[in-house]
């Protein structure tokens, strides 16, 4: 099988690689690109363990080809912080506790910032109904929608 060549930007980055063209996202992503944030969970879609943004809609990078990602943009947990800096999603997570094992939160992290990019004055239904693709064993998600809640506020200043 004859590998496929892709050029894309990753966390706004220029990034080149070589796949199989049945390699995921989520392989290339932590298997060539060394971006281990998003985890494999399930390998179906279900989990959201492995969400990442690819051209500022939010996927499940299990299910998305490698090659799909020539010449958009995908942006993945590791792109949240500013250096050192944590995103205000990210210490927000951190402050209400709203973790324990972490192979759900960067996909939490990930699917939050989306939804407050587009809406960044959301209700608790509404993120609910945003998270309801990511499943969490550990923590429940009283803790996790606190977080999201309060960092929206933060983001908005109020």
């Amino acid at each position: 099988m004859s590998k496929i060549h892709v050029s894309t930007s990753i966390n706004g980055d220029a990034v080149e690689y070589l796949c199989d063209p049945s390699e995921t996202l989520l392989d290339v992503l932590r298997n060539r690109v060394g971006l281990t944030g998003a985890k494999e969970g399930c390998g179906s879609g279900d989990c959201g363990a492995c969400s990442v943004e690819l051209d500022g809609r939010l996927v499940c990078s299990c299910l998305v080809l490698a090659a799909e990602a020539e010449g958009k943009e995908v942006s993945t947990v590791e792109g949240m912080a500013d250096g050192e800096k944590l995103h205000v999603l990210q210490q927000k997570i951190l402050d209400h506790a709203a973790l324990q094992c972490g192979v759900c939160t960067p996909g939490i992290l990930v699917a939050a910032k989306a939804l407050l990019e587009k809406n960044p004055d959301p209700t608790e239904t509404e993120v609910r109904y945003w998270l309801a693709g990511n499943l969490c064993r550990c923590t429940g998600y009283d803790k996790i929608i606190r977080a999201v809640m309060d960092a929206a506020a933060e983001m908005r200043g109020a």
